[in-house]
Parts: structure tokens; C-alpha cells; sequence
């Protein structure tokens, strides 16, 4: 049995960009996954596929919207099966070229379920039920997360996590989504755009729980009249299959409950990293209450030849948080100073609008004590939002009063997802707002919300008139 120099449990988007990173870097490298070719649950059961339906609904939402601008279509129709053909095509085309690549790197690939056996050797239970022992250096632990359930749910098929939801196997009358974070509103807001009736219920007393007030506001507003309801600062106190329906009792403010009846549910309360059954007792690594496995600014566990990178390694649960990781682990394997200590990791909710934000909240800064000041800019007052008849989103800068360095950004609006990794770049490279000011933005464009949200800081803004205090 040879001993590999690098073997990457886990080939979603940390696991397979570290192990092509290593490659590129002249390693020798084992990567090993369940799937046929990479891709992980993002590429297979999340992120892409989700945003294939989102796309979808996007161009619904566009054509009937239209009549505003004197433009009008017909209704739009929907063929369930060829919207499932072009989710699976998508997700094929993507995960046979990162076969492709995988081999052109010369990546050892090794189909299986991956357990450790010690701190140097990993046992692979292929498909067929054979068996691999693979030795190896350094191992990168990039096992992913799973949905988080709920105890006491009956096992019924018109029950649904994320991953029933993406499959398309049908479009509901009626459907409940329980949790009001961003999993639960994508899908939301495609399923009522091909028109189910959708009701969320939410526990606390916001959508979106941990983003700024300001950015949700517009998206629940639009939600408001495309949902059938949002119920929050309301839980589930009892759901049962009657074999019509899926009955849920749910007890809302001042402790009423109500019952009521729907085609499918869907759960979406979180996720949970995948760290059991890794064999991690038969090493040093150590994780927390959480199921995380714990690290240090290397992705280095308590084991010195291992190491985690992704959502198995905590919050976020973002994949391109995991690419990043993965990239320090690698360079951190090869002897480099190399850490991870970002600033701005950007959060992105693909909603209609979308709410995308970076570095520090105005939430976060308000709980920690941190000295800001917010500069927002109403996108009400651009002229190329006006263009796209979209006049509901903001721009908002969270700014250090005393070296006007930008600390955060949070944006609502069409296309927000496409705009905030200039802000993130102008966070970790120390901006201030007078640098977001003076950078020409080309017009029109919606990114000149950017800039003008920094000149609102000083108070002169070109779009929007502010009485100057004497």
C-alpha cells in the first residue's frame, strides 16, 4: 500500500477546488466521494440546481410583470418534466466536466464512502461493497452538512427537506415551509411563482433571521403578496399524514393555535455537518457541542496531518467560504503562511429581490458595541433601476466614524448577488467610503448605488438631496 501525500475526504466545492489546487501544486492526490464525479450536495442537490428553478421563476416573474412596461405576454406555462430535464442537464454538464478535470489532473478518484482508521490511513467501502485501504500524509476533511430535522415528524413522502424540494417531482396546490431563513424563501418563492399557494411559518418575529431589518424589508413586502401567508413569531406544535394532507396545529402569538391542511411541507430549519461516522474517534480530532469539527486558522484539527475545511468546520455554511479554506489548507500542507482570517465573507439570498451583504452588520455592530455610521442610498433614486421598473431595493455602507474605513455592506435589490463582491474586495483592502466615492462607476448601472451610497456619507450625494446642517 503506497502512501498518498494528500487525500481529500469529500468532493464538494471545498474538497475538490483543494484537491485541484494540491494537483496544480505538484502533489500527489487521492480525492474520494460517494457521487460519480465531484460536485457535492452544492453542485448535486443545492446551490446549482436551486438556482436552475430560480432562473425559471425569474423569467416568469419578468414576463408577467411586463404589462407595466405596455409589454404583454400570455401566461406563462409550465412543463414540470422538461423544467426537471433542464435542472438534471445543468447539473450533468457541470459535474462531468469536473470529471474531466479531475483526470486531466491526474487525481487519483476513488468512488466510496470514506472512514478513518487512524491518523494516516482511510478505508473506502465502494459502491459494490469492496474495500480500499488508502495511506496517506495529510488528509482534508471536506465532508459537507446535511439538512437539520425535525424530532417527532412522521415519515411521510409529502414531507420535504431541501432535497425532496429540488427533485420537481411535483408542483403542490398548497405547501407549508417551516423556517423563514433563505433555504425555505428561495424555494418559496419558486414554488409560488409556478403556483402553489405557499405559507411560511417562522418562529421569530422576522424573515431572515441575522440580516438587517432595512435589506429584508423590501423582499418581505414582495413576499407578502406572493405568498399566501407568512406567519411569524408562530411554531409547529403537532403535524400528522391523514392520508389527504399533511395537518399541522400551530400555535402563534398569545399562544393561539390553529389547524390547517397542505399537499407538502417543507423543513427547512438549518443544517447539520456531517462529522459522525468519520471515524474521527480514532484520531485526535476534537469537535464541538455542534457537530463541528474544531480547527485553528490553518483548517489544522487537534490531529497535525489533519485537517477540515467547509461547512464540517463551522459557520457559514457557504461554499465559496469552503473554496477558500480549502486553498489555505493546501498552502498550509505545502509549508506556506498561510491563514484564514477573512474580512468579508459575502452572504447571498437569491430571492426576488436578492439580499446580499458583507463584513460587518448593522445587527452585529449594534450587539458588539462597535462604533458605525450607516449610509444608505434608496434605489428609488437610480435611474437605471427606474429603467428596470425595480425601484424597491438599498444600498447601505456600515462606516468606522472615525477612519471612514468601510466595515460592511448590505444591498437589496435585483442582481445584488452580482454586486457585492466589489464591496468585499473593498473591505479587505481597507477602503473608505471616500475610495467607494471616488472610484468611477459607469452609468447607468446598478452598481452605481455603490458609489452613491458612499457619497451619501459625506452628505452630498448627486441623486439624493439632504438639507446640510449648519
Amino acid at each position: 500500500m503506497s502512501t498518498k501525500q494528500l487525500v481529500v475526504i469529500g468532493a464538494g466545492p471545498g474538497g475538490y477546488p483543494a484537491a485541484f489546487y494540491a494537483a496544480d501544486s505538484g502533489m500527489d492526490v487521492t480525492l474520494i466521494d460517494q457521487e460519480a464525479n465531484p460536485g457535492g450536495v452544492c453542485l448535486y442537490r443545492g446551490c446549482i440546481p436551486s438556482k436552475s428553478i430560480l432562473h425559471i421563476a425569474k423569467i416568469m416573474t419578468e414576463a408577467r410583470e411586463a404589462s407595466r412596461l405596455g409589454v404583454t405576454f400570455a401566461e406563462p406555462g409550465v412543463n414540470i418534466e422538461k423544467m426537471r430535464e433542464w435542472k438534471k442537464r445543468v447539473v450533468k454538464k457541470l459535474t462531468d466536466g469536473l470529471g474531466q478535470l479531475t483526470t486531466q489532473r491526474r487525481i487519483n478518484y476513488i468512488r466510496g464512502r470514506a472512514k478513518l482508521s487512524d491518523a494516516h490511513t482511510v478505508l473506502v467501502t465502494k459502491p459494490d461493497g469492496a474495500e480500499e485501504r488508502v495511506a496517506f500524509q495529510h488528509a482534508i476533511l471536506a465532508s459537507g452538512s446535511r439538512p437539520a430535522t425535525i424530532p417527532g415528524l412522521p415519515n411521510s413522502p409529502r414531507i420535504w427537506d431541501s432535497t425532496g424540494a429540488l427533485s420537481l417531482e411535483t408542483i403542490p396546490g398548497t405547501m407549508l415551509i417551516i423556517g423563514g431563513g433563505y433555504i425555505g424563501l428561495e424555494l418559496g418563492y419558486a414554488y409560488a411563482t409556478l403556483g402553489t399557494k405557499v405559507s411560511v411559518v417562522e418562529m421569530l418575529p422576522g424573515l431572515l433571521p441575522g440580516a438587517d431589518r432595512d435589506l429584508v424589508s423590501p423582499l418581505a413586502k414582495r413576499l407578502e403578496k406572493l405568498f399566501a401567508s407568512i406567519m411569524l413569531s408562530t411554531k409547529v406544535v403537532e403535524i400528522k399524514d391523514d392520508g389527504n394532507g399533511i395537518r399541522v396545529k400551530l400555535e402563534g402569538p398569545d399562544a393561539k393555535q390553529v389547524e390547517q391542511s397542505f399537499d407538502r411541507v417543507l423543513v427547512s430549519v438549518g443544517r447539520k455537518p456531517n462529522s459522525a461516522d468519520l471515524g474521527l474517534e480514532k484520531t485526535k480530532v476534537q469537535i464541538d457541542a455542534k457537530g463541528f469539527i474544531q480547527v485553528d486558522g490553518q483548517r489544522r484539527t487537534a490531529e497535525p496531518s489533519i485537517f477540515a475545511i467547509g461547512d464540517v468546520a463551522g459557520e457559514p455554511m457557504l461554499a465559496h467560504k469552503a473554496t477558500h479554506e480549502g486553498r489555505v489548507a493546501v498552502e498550509a500542507i505545502l509549508g506556506k503562511k498561510s491563514v484564514f482570517e477573512p474580512r468579508a465573507i459575502p452572504g447571498v439570498v437569491f430571492t426576488d429581490p436578492e439580499i446580499a451583504w458583507c463584513g460587518l452588520t448593522e445587527a452585529q455592530a449594534e450587539r458588539d458595541k462597535i462604533p458605525f455610521k450607516v449610509s444608505r442610498f434608496p434605489w428609488a433614486a437610480s435611474g437605471r433601476c427606474t429603467t428596470l421598473n425595480r425601484t424597491d431595493g438599498v444600498t447601505k455602507l456600515v462606516v468606522d466614524p472615525t477612519t471612514e474605513r468601510v466595515l460592511g455592506v448590505g444591498i437589496c435589490g435585483p442582481g445584488a448577488g452580482e454586486l457585492i463582491a466589489e464591496c468585499g474586495l473593498a473591505i479587505e483592502m481597507g477602503s473608505t467610503a471616500k475610495d467607494l466615492a471616488l472610484t468611477i462607476h459607469p452609468h447607468p448601472t446598478l452598481s452605481e448605488t455603490i458609489m452613491e451610497s458612499a457619497e451619501a456619507y459625506y452628505g452630498h450625494c448627486t441623486h439624493v438631496f439632504r438639507r446640510r446642517e449648519k
